[in-house]
Formats: structure tokens, sequence, C-alpha cells
């Protein structure tokens, strides 16, 4: 499947303000699962310096800085992608099915260590995962599938454009969320049960062709000689070929689209704008 997409993104401020350094993580990363045909990025006002750097988690991100004071910021990204994964379980495992809690071996368990931390998830969260861990009679990849399932049938499903993703346990509470929070949520959950899991945004296939086209966040956990697999809370499914993968961390500010502040006295206002086109047939 081949995937285009226009994204444009625009922060009007009431008075003149002097941006900070912006972190723009917009370019769809390139991997054995999709591959990038092209990318242009465009920033206006036309920044001081810019620079790509791979970040931690292989992501390749752009550092943006201004050296005029400006009352709009304008980002704009223009992709073609081919998706490649038409199975989520194209991978082997060993014979013995996985066990819960997960253990890797070293030294790719140390590795993994912030992708396991539990110290900030919340007990409810954590009787919440043991809960189904039991239910999937202690196997890894049932209670992944459980997991998923749960979250997409019994949460109410949210669109909110702006703000950071809610703690698990407040979403847990709530039984409801965007994307982004049902991710959060599904992470801690597989952490409590030693699994290794991320924060992913990008977009989803589903989105193509609408007026109304939006940003989308899942998560990815590691399965030892499978790497990396996506699961989407959000849609109750394993992530193949109908999603495009811009930015992975273990925190979502990790894998936040555009990050930055500004100096100066005034209110910002952002307005985003999304374009997508897939086409099944193409290579």
């Amino acid at each position: 499947m081949r995937v285009t997409l226009d994204h444009w993104t625009t922060y009007r401020y009431s008075n003149a303000v002097t941006l900070d350094p912006h972190t723009i993580r917009l370019q769809p990363r390139m991997s054995g699962t999709q591959w990038l045909l092209a990318f242009n990025l465009e920033i206006r006002p036309q920044p001081a310096g810019t620079v790509e750097c791979l970040d931690q988690d292989g992501n390749l991100a752009h550092y943006a800085w201004f050296a005029a004071p400006t009352q709009e910021l304008s980002i704009r990204t223009r992709s073609t992608v081919r998706l490649l994964r038409e199975n989520p379980f194209d991978f082997l495992l060993s014979k013995e099915p996985l066990r819960l809690p997960l253990w890797y071996q070293e030294p790719l368990s140390s590795s993994l260590f912030a992708y396991r931390l539990t110290s900030q998830i919340g007990p409810t969260v954590t009787n919440f995962a043991l809960g189904l861990a039991a239910a999937a009679k202690g196997e890894a990849l049932g209670f992944l599938a459980a997991l998923n399932q749960e979250l997409f049938t019994t949460c109410r499903q949210l669109t909110r454009h702006d703000g950071p993703a809610w703690r698990s346990d407040e979403t847990l509470r709530l039984r409801e969320g965007a994307c982004r929070d049902l991710a959060v949520l599904f992470c801690d959950a597989c952490r409590v049960m030693g699994i290794a899991a991320r924060f992913v945004s990008g977009y989803e296939c589903a989105s193509a062709g609408r007026s109304d086209s939006y940003m989308h966040a899942w998560a990815e956990i590691y399965l030892p000689n499978a790497g990396w697999r996506g699961y989407d809370p959000s849609r109750g499914l394993a992530v193949s070929n109908a999603h495009v993968a811009l930015a992975a961390g273990f925190d979502f500010k990790l894998a936040a689209p555009i990050s930055g502040s500004f100096t100066g006295i005034g209110e910002a206002i952002m307005t985003a704008s999304i374009v997508m086109n897939a086409d099944p047939n193409a290579t």
C-alpha cells in the first residue's frame, strides 16, 4: 500500500513572540515495515537554522531555532510512504509460550530497562493488568490480545485535538479517552507484566480521504526475536499496514509531533489539517 500525506500545523499568536527552539517529529520512520519514498518539510518563518538528529528510539527529529519575533509559526510536511507488513504476526517465537512476567536475556534486558519501568504506575492499573494476566493463564500473547480487546470494547472513544495524554489510572477510572490516553494505559499495563512498551505517534489509513483526518497514537511492545510490534487499543487490532508510524518513545512526550515554547506575552491558537490518500494497489 502507498500512502501520501500533506500535513499543515499553524500556531497564531495574539502578539509578536520570540520562538524558542522547536523539535519536529513529523518525518515517517524508515524500517522493514514501512519505506519512506519522499519527504519535504517547510517551516515559516524561515528558521535561523535547522539540524536533523537520530534520537534515542531511532526517530529522525528536526530541531529548528529562530531569530526574529513573529505572530505565526507554520509547519508543513509532505510524505509518501509504502507500507509493507500485511501480517502483524509474521514472527517465530520459541516453541514454548511466552510466560508472564516477561523475561528478557541480557544484554537485551538492560537496554529495555526504561520501557519496563513501573514506578509511576498506580495500584488500580497494576491490579487491572494482573487480572487480565490471570485470565490469560500467564501467557503473554493471550494477555496482549485480551488487553487490546478490553480497552477497545469497554472504553468510550474521545476526540481531543490537543493537550497531553492522561495518566493511565485516570483513563482506567473514567473508562474513556482519546487514542493517546488508551495508548498510555496499554503501555503501563504491559509494563506491570514486565513487557517492554513504548508510545507511538503517527497516522491511520482509516482517515484517508476524509475531510476530518487527524493524527493517531498506539503502542508498541518488544517481543524476543520479533522486535517492536504494534497494538492499537483504540481499534482493537494488532498493527500491520494500516498505520504510518512517525515517532516512538518511552514517554508520550518523546514522540510528540511538535514540541517547543515561546517567550512573550500572548496566547497561541493551533490549527491543523491533514490530507491523506491511500492506494492499496500501489507499490
